[in-house]
């Protein structure tokens, strides 16, 4: 009696070849992207992120200062002085935060929006 040999095949459902595509194409080396859709969405998180993460920083520096000011004041009464000071910076700097928040997103939205606007119109043309 002769041995047989035995291979069993089965091709990946589309299902999970998505799945080893996706996967595979976080390992691929990264390809520079010139499409309009993509540079619209770069813009857009750009001036999203960079407006709040500074008016993050500087809040938490802010509220660093006015605490470190209030802990002088209060609990170690031989440096109030010093506490008075820091307390009011930090307070004057939460009161600014959001009027600068705005300035800063103004000033970004001039930066950017002209190519946005110019992109979009150009995908919105594309469709037609």
């Amino acid at each position: 009696m002769a041995e047989k040999f035995e291979y069993n095949y089965s091709a990946p459902t589309t299902q999970e070849r998505k799945e080893i595509e996706s996967i595979r194409s976080k390992y691929l080396p990264k390809e520079k992207v010139d499409s309009k859709i993509e540079r619209i969405k770069y813009l857009d998180n750009k001036i999203s992120n960079t407006k709040i993460i500074f008016s993050l920083t500087f809040g938490i520096i802010s509220l660093l200062l006015f605490g470190t000011g209030l802990s002088f004041f209060l609990e170690i009464t031989e440096y109030w002085y010093i506490g008075i000071p820091f307390s009011i910076v930090g307070t004057v700097m939460m009161l600014i935060n959001y009027p600068l928040y705005n300035r800063i997103s103004e000033k970004l939205k001039e930066k950017y929006g002209e190519e946005i606007v110019k992109l979009s119109n150009e995908i919105l043309e594309e469709d037609k």
